[in-house]
């Protein structure tokens, strides 16, 4: 049993979850976590995930030392640990013709000594260790389905799917992502917006010169980084002023990342050559929102990017998500009954976290397109006091 997992309840002086069956909507990072830890504790859980499988093509994620440590409560460590590659320290190099090194500091261990500060992986590898965690546990999964319709009463939730079949759970969790189906189902508005930013990230062979991330700030771009993600890869990514990429092909997206790497040097000299597949190459725009307390109506709850989402600048957009799922689960584990009670108390323990992270991130880019150097250590190190407490 992993260091920080809780016992099943297994005699009858132990409190039996406030829920019996639960339903997931979405099979990412929170989604696949709060169903591995209803299950390990009795509950019946299915998780319903509108893409055919999990393992879909993706490029790198970065998980601080707070994500680990709940990969580490979900059982999943030495798999992770595995796959990934880990580093305690981060770089800041310069624009110049050499990529110079301008400093190098330890990065916050914010899971706690045991853990590495940093680790870098494949994003389709987390997915895949995390759901394989929950169908032993004895999750269902079904994959390709979506809902079509909640109805929900003061017992339960009656769910109907897209495929047709139905069925009724004492809990639904929205963990369905940015643009959550299950949000817009119980009437929550809520307002996403650009924060003036555009990300080119690629999927790519790893050199030898690449073993932690370095940041360059500065050049024709607002940032150029990097993250190894295993022995043998890593991904790169580029960030720019927000612009319309829509019409592109692949193989000018990749040429355009290309292009504007051009201006970098350092270790993106040893990447470059390795940027040859335009299937690798994506563009995103960084977005943010932040719903505003309580996360719930009724028996349906929203967790992860559902609720808040953040640029990732501070690379805390999986620990927040795994946070919550932690949190819930224990929540849910624990009480004698579901009421807006524990619902209230999941979002104390939650919403001023997630919000010093949302808005954390989201100044950090602010300060990058105004121009203005702000106090970024002062900013990180808030941050990482913070989440370096267990959620």
């Amino acid at each position: 049993m992993p260091p920080d997992a809780a016992p099943r309840p297994d005699s009858e002086n132990d409190v039996m979850p406030a829920v019996q069956n639960v339903l997931v909507v979405g099979g990412g990072a929170a989604g696949a976590a709060s169903a591995i830890l209803l299950a390990e504790q009795g509950v019946a859980v299915e998780v319903a995930e509108a893409n055919p499988d999990v393992t879909t093509l993706g490029s790198g994620i970065t998980l601080q030392g707070n994500a680990l440590r709940v990969l580490r409560r979900l059982g999943v460590w030495e798999q992770v640990s595995a796959k990934g590659y880990a580093f305690n320290d981060l770089g800041i190099r310069a624009p110049d013709p050499h990529g110079t090194v301008v400093a190098e500091f330890p990065d916050a261990r914010t899971g706690g000594p045991e853990l590495p500060a940093t680790l870098g992986m494949y994003r389709p590898d987390l997915a895949a260790i995390l759901m394989q965690r929950a169908t032993e546990l004895g999750a269902k999964v079904r994959f390709g389905s979506s809902f079509a319709e909640l109805t929900q009463d003061d017992h339960g939730v009656d769910v109907r799917f897209s495929d047709g079949s139905s069925g009724r759970y004492d809990l639904v969790i929205g963990a369905d992502g940015i643009r959550s189906a299950v949000r817009r189902a119980i009437g929550v508005e809520l307002e996403t917006r650009s924060t003036g930013m555009g990300i080119w990230r690629v999927f790519a062979p790893r050199p030898a010169s690449v073993t932690r991330t370095d940041l360059i700030y500065g050049g024709p771009s607002y940032i150029a980084g990097y993250c190894p993600t295993g022995e043998d890869t890593l991904y790169a990514y580029i960030v720019e002023k927000v612009q319309d990429r829509s019409g592109l092909s692949p193989a000018e997206k990749l040429a355009t990342m290309v292009e504007l790497s051009q201006a970098y040097h350092g270790p993106w000299d040893d990447i470059r050559p390795g940027l040859t597949d335009p299937s690798r190459v994506n563009y995103t725009r960084f977005e943010t929102h932040l719903l505003d307390a309580p996360w719930n109506r009724g028996r349906v709850v929203l967790i992860g990017d559902a609720a808040h989402t953040c640029p990732p600048t501070l690379a805390q957009g999986a620990a927040m998500a795994l946070e919550d799922a932690a949190v819930l689960a224990e929540l849910l584990t624990t009480a004698e009954q579901l009421d807006q009670s524990v619902f209230d108390v999941f979002t104390v323990r939650r919403y001023e976290r997630a919000k010093l992270v949302v808005e954390s991130s989201v100044q950090l880019g602010q300060w990058l397109i105004d121009g203005v150097r702000g106090d970024v250590p002062g900013l990180m190190g808030k941050v990482s006091a913070l989440v370096s407490q267990p959620a």
